[in-house]
């Protein structure tokens, strides 16, 4: 029995003494070895036979490569700091959009649609314009009641989006207007919207309801504006480009949007609203 205690007592710490010798040895070896291997790096490549010096660069070129793959998270990371990417600070700058409405001409323009909005001519645009002209146009086309009502509510909105609130305090004056227009054909969203109007002003101006509007049609049309019937004349014959005697849907919205956003004196489209003020 007491042989047997002996010997249990002496196998944990045979074992743990052998665990302790044994990383004792690794540890020299580890050491031995990572001596030896700094002698060897140490060492030019020239006194390197040739198998080792090609596992040097193929170890080094690892490394480098290794390296670079480790470093790009950061790189990524750091280019979304307030300073300027070299990708922004290398790119070449774009060519800035020329603004639209600063000549003359097409101030000239502006002014000569903000005189036909004042339908009741008290120098300024206000929403009771916009109801009187729709209700001319309404009349002149004999549109029925729907119609009618897809006019007011299409002119209603344009007011609001445009001009704001619906109040007898809400006037637009002339360089109001010009502003106001400026900004719009400037503004890619608002500048598709500028001509919205204009197919249900077609749609009244075509009376017969034939697709297309005539000579007499556009007389009519020029005279709810209050134009004459030689002003109506001469924008027509400028405006039906292929002189027959009609001009459709598609014609007369394009005229009509060019109107806006157009600075060339001799474009047709300037002529769409009538004779042009002089200042």
């Amino acid at each position: 029995m007491a042989y047997a205690l002996l010997r249990n007592y002496i196998r944990p710490t045979a074992t743990l003494f052998e665990r302790q010798l044994g990383a004792m040895s690794l540890a020299a070896i580890t050491t031995e070895t990572a001596t030896a291997i700094e002698k060897v790096r140490a060492r030019p490549s020239s006194y390197l036979p040739k198998d080792d010096q090609m596992r040097r660069a193929f170890a080094s070129t690892a490394v480098r490569n290794y390296s670079k793959k480790t470093a790009a998270p950061e790189r990524a990371y750091n280019s979304d700091s307030d300073s300027d990417s070299d990708d922004e600070r290398e790119a070449a700058p774009r060519r800035q959009r020329k603004q639209r409405g600063n000549s003359d001409f097409w101030r000239r323009k502006m002014r000569t649609l903000h005189g036909l909005l004042d339908v009741n001519k008290d120098g300024v645009i206000s929403y009771d314009d916009f109801v009187l002209l729709t209700e001319k146009f309404a009349s002149l086309g004999h549109l029925d009641t729907k119609a009618k009502d897809e006019f007011r509510a299409i002119m209603r909105t344009t007011w609001e989006q445009q001009w704001g609130e619906i109040t007898p305090y809400n006037l637009v004056t002339v360089e109001q207007y010009l502003t106001e227009m400026h900004h719009v054909v400037n503004d890619r969203d608002l500048k598709k919207k500028v001509h919205r109007f204009l197919p249900y002003l077609y749609k009244a101006v075509d009376k017969d309801r034939s697709g297309s509007i005539s000579l007499h049609e556009f007389k009519l049309f020029f005279r709810c504006l209050g134009l004459t019937e030689e002003d109506a004349a001469v924008s027509f014959a400028v405006i039906d480009k292929n002189g027959d005697g009609q001009i459709t849907l598609d014609e007369f919205v394009k005229l009509g949007k060019d109107f806006f956003v157009s600075e060339k004196e001799t474009h047709v489209s300037r002529l769409f609203w009538g004779p042009l003020v002089d200042h």
